[in-house]
């Protein structure tokens, strides 16, 4: 085969193509504990290849009670029975920092994270699956893959003072989408790329699950080879390989973004919200939390104090990471100027431990997700930025341009609709004949299906605690209502965000018949196929169905019935059939045995 792209060839097949491989890396974290019972339910007893797993403890790190430190000592132990050699105690830091100690050029990479995609800057093909697809993997050693279309995105010239890789991301999810790379590659040429360092190329990868993309990917060049210390071969593509599509981007016009409220592609410049008050920072993650960062940021606050009453939180993203900021005196710097060191973990981010804001706070942060709720309190509102933009706005406790000259009037030239509703009010009732009509919401998030500080008090494992919890940041009232046979029409980049099992797992469980939307997040999709949920695709009969319509679902016939109208839908492949007959993958492997 000829003009291949970089997946074309690491897979060896054509993109549409649908191909089983057994992954170089396993990456799993504080979700090991679920994924280890889902693995017993499998009938596993012994991993097929433990030198595929690698296991950190990271985003509960260290664990803030009984239960998680609990969950963790389970993982500890398994890692030891199962002879599992990669693995990262609590206090090491982020697993896709902890990657860079494992991914090699040319590997292909899986994990129960969404952004595992981060390792595609070290010329990998590397994707976040679920749960119980990590659960499958152990027990089999390979799972199934569709090969993506690809993107090729060209870089040129070079940044502006105070603009930086964190702003190309953004700049890129604000002109695509946060669905507009849905289930594609991204590949990252031209000659800016032989300028950014492995740091700023892990930045640019983390943030491809934010724009949909299954992954991101940067070429094996000299940056690679003096990372590794030698001589690298890895994967690229030909040089006339098809693309989807292909964007070029001149460096040199950009300028600091902000991704504001409630969604990160609600993309704007400095200028648009430039002195909007702030009453939190966070510095770290494992999209900015690498030892360039916090040097920025240091830089930035030396011999300065934060404002008055505002409170800058920074989590290095590992252990190494901490240690050579302190001997850089990088750690002391930071904390003269007012900021709070946290541990090497996951941190804030996803609000399940130290660093959750109050009610009515507006925080700045590094991290990739700016969902309602996220850091853990629906009530206060994330922006998005770099960590200079970050400290800058420390400085004066309000949303601050980094730059010292520049045009306060420029504004983001792409505008991304935004779902103008985000929470359906008490007094809404969604639900007729059996019909759950969000056909009007985009963007519905995994983060509002199941809170994110709920993710490892609950286990994915375990369906009946989280149907209480279903929806429950969203549409108070689903949960407690949601029945066999029922059935959901949803929007645009449904399930987007992170990679947790849990909404799929609850909605198969409180039997729900199927999920009808215009376009799904990858992750999500494969969620759903894992538990037996059938998800249908199709835009057209989201757009005709009006709310009390009469639905009707024939799964044999292919047909689903609207009122009087007909739409077919497509089978699905002969194997995912199986896995829906079968009521999920843990049933179907059951099968197999």
């Amino acid at each position: 085969m000829q003009n291949l792209t970089f997946v074309e060839k690491i897979f060896g097949a054509k993109c549409g193509s649908i191909v089983f491989k057994s992954p170089d890396i396993i990456l799993t974290h504080d979700n090991t504990a679920s994924i280890k019972k889902t693995f017993q339910k499998m009938g596993g007893e012994k991993v097929k290849n433990p030198d595929q797993l690698l296991v950190v403890l990271d985003h509960n790190a260290p664990p803030t009670n009984a239960k998680l430190a609990n969950d963790y000592q389970r993982i500890r132990e398994l890692v030891k029975e199962q002879g599992v050699k990669k693995f990262y105690d609590a206090g090491s830091g982020i697993c896709h920092q902890l990657m860079a100690n494992h991914a090699k050029p040319g590997m292909l990479i899986v994990g129960s994270d969404s952004h595992t995609c981060t390792a595609g800057a070290f010329n990998t093909m590397a994707a976040g699956i679920d749960r119980t697809e990590a659960a499958g993997l152990w027990k089999r050693g390979e799972t199934w893959f569709r090969v993506p279309e690809s993107i090729k995105i060209t870089l040129k010239g070079e940044f502006p003072e105070g603009v930086y890789t964190k702003d190309l991301s953004l700049y890129i999810i604000g002109m695509l989408g946060s669905a507009g790379a849905n289930y594609m590659s991204i590949e990252y040429h031209g000659e800016a790329v032989e300028k950014l360092s492995v740091s700023e190329r892990m930045t640019l990868a983390n943030l491809a699950s934010e724009m949909g993309a299954k992954n991101a990917v940067f070429p094996p060049d000299k940056i690679l080879e003096e990372y590794y210390g030698q001589k690298i071969t890895g994967l690229w593509a030909d040089k006339n390989a098809i693309y989807l599509k292909k964007y070029e981007i001149n460096l040199s016009d950009l300028m600091p973004l902000i991704a504001a409220p409630h969604h990160v592609d609600n993309v704007k410049s400095i200028s648009e919200l430039n002195g909007t008050i702030l009453n939190q920072g966070l510095i770290g993650t494992c999209t900015n939390g690498r030892l360039e960062d916090l040097r920025i940021a240091a830089h930035i606050l030396e011999g300065k104090n934060i404002a008055n009453g505002f409170q800058l939180l920074v989590a290095p993203a590992s252990k190494n990471i901490y240690l050579q900021a302190i001997e850089e005196g990088i750690i002391t710097k930071l904390m003269k100027a007012g900021a709070t060191i946290l541990g090497a973990s996951c941190g804030p981010c996803l609000g399940t431990g130290q660093g959750i804001p109050a009610d009515g706070f507006n925080v700045i942060s590094t991290a990739n997700r700016n969902f309602l709720g996220r850091m853990g309190n629906k009530n206060a509102k994330i922006f998005l930025a770099s960590p200079a933009t970050v400290a800058c706005s420390a400085l004066a406790g309000k949303i601050t341009d980094p730059r010292k000259n520049f045009s306060q009037n420029r504004q983001f030239p792409f505008k991304k609709k935004q779902s103008a509703k985000i929470i359906i009010s008490d007094q809404e009732d969604r639900k007729e004949n059996g019909v759950w009509d969000y056909s009007d919401i985009d963007h519905l998030n995994t983060d509002q299906m199941f809170a994110g500080n709920l993710t490892y008090e609950i286990l994915s494992s375990d369906p009946e605690a989280i149907r209480p919890y279903l929806f429950k940041d969203f549409d108070n009232s689903f949960a407690d209502r949601v029945g066999a046979g029922d059935i959901l029409i949803g929007g645009d980049n449904f399930g987007c965000g992170s990679s947790r099992e849990h909404p799929a797992v609850g909605l198969a469980h409180a039997g729900v018949q199927a999920v009808i939307v215009k376009s799904v997040n990858r992750i999500f999709y494969r969620s759903a196929i894992n538990q037996g949920l059938l998800l249908i695709v199709n835009r057209k009969i989201v757009d005709f169905y009006k709310k009390g319509d009469m639905l009707k679902l024939d799964f044999q016939e292919g047909i689903v019935q609207i009122g009087k109208k007909c739409f077919e839908i497509p089978p699905l492949p002969e194997k995912l059939q199986q896995i829906i007959k079968y009521k999920g993958l843990v049933n179907w492997i059951q099968s197999e045995s």
